[in-house]
């Protein structure tokens, strides 16, 4: 019986430390469609690191560069750049806005999809 215990024991403590080291699925991914030359994409830039940076492993911050992936310009449908395309965990577009994106009006978009609710002060 002792055995039994102890084996039991063992087995929940490495299925709480499989579960643990699984990477989490992102909620959201945060696809930006733009070029290395375009202004409006160089001021997305630090936009896109401080999503990244606040949401951490919730987000999935993406870059397409449709100057040389052209065939994501297509897939996405894009008409100009920059484009923000946002995805649920399920892949699916929820959100999409054109032009430079402030990061908090972004920020907001990806809350309310997350459910989550900040102190606007």
């Amino acid at each position: 019986m002792k055995k039994l215990s102890s084996l039991l024991i063992l087995i929940v403590l490495c299925g709480s430390y499989l579960m643990a080291a699984k990477p989490q699925k992102p909620l959201v991914t945060f696809i930006e469609l733009g070029s290395d030359t375009c202004i409006p994409c160089k001021m997305m830039k630090p936009v896109m690191a401080d999503v990244q940076k606040a949401y951490g492993n919730k987000i999935r911050v993406v870059f397409h560069n449709i100057n040389k992936e052209r065939d994501k310009a297509s897939e996405y449908k894009i008409r100009v750049i920059p484009t923000q395309v946002f995805l649920d965990a399920g892949g699916k577009e929820f959100y999409r806005h054109e032009g430079f994106f402030p990061k908090a009006e972004l920020m907001k978009i990806v809350d309310k999809q997350m459910g989550i609710r900040r102190n606007n002060k």
